[in-house]
């Protein structure tokens, strides 16, 4: 039974509402999934200057269908892409490649354990590490879990 863990943020919009919608959507994708939530967490944008904070919030959903390997990732990619556009189909970066405010932005932070680099999707996320807003929802849903390249979990990565 995988777990797959996902990051949904929004700083643009009634946040509370978007997110809350969001987190419905994903929970649809898999009819019968356990989805567990974390704790909101309100942060500073990452990686570019806006007059406007993040609210964020960690999702663990895990699915009842057996093994997983990249074709069910990729799947999974695709519809959590779906959901994205279908509340907000704008760009989340500029004409330059910068990063801009969004309504949502949804993330896959990691798949259990896996490792995977492709042109579409690399687990865990790369730069899940860097990010308190990842891993502090990351701590809350799976303490146990630790990253599998950096072998640690994501309450040591905050350290």
């Amino acid at each position: 039974m995988p777990t797959i863990f996902l990051n949904i943020g929004s700083n643009n919009g009634d946040r509370h509402a978007l997110i809350e919608q969001a987190v419905a959507a994903v929970s649809e994708i898999y009819p019968g999934a356990r989805v567990r939530r974390s704790d909101y967490i309100e942060t500073e944008p990452w990686g570019f200057e806006s007059e406007y904070r993040f609210l964020n919030i960690g999702v663990a959903v895990t699915v009842d269908n057996g093994d997983w390997g990249e074709e069910q990732c990729l799947q999974t990619l695709h519809k959590i892409a779906a959901v994205e556009r279908g509340i907000d189909a704008s760009p989340h970066r500029d004409s330059e490649g910068n990063y801009i405010d969004r309504k949502i932005d949804i993330d896959i932070i990691a798949i259990d354990d896996m490792v995977m680099d492709t042109p579409e999707l690399t687990l865990p996320h790369p730069r899940m590490h860097l990010r308190e807003f990842v891993l502090k929802p990351m701590a809350q849903l799976a303490p146990e879990w630790r990253h599998p390249i950096l072998n640690l979990t994501a309450e040591e990565l905050i350290k």
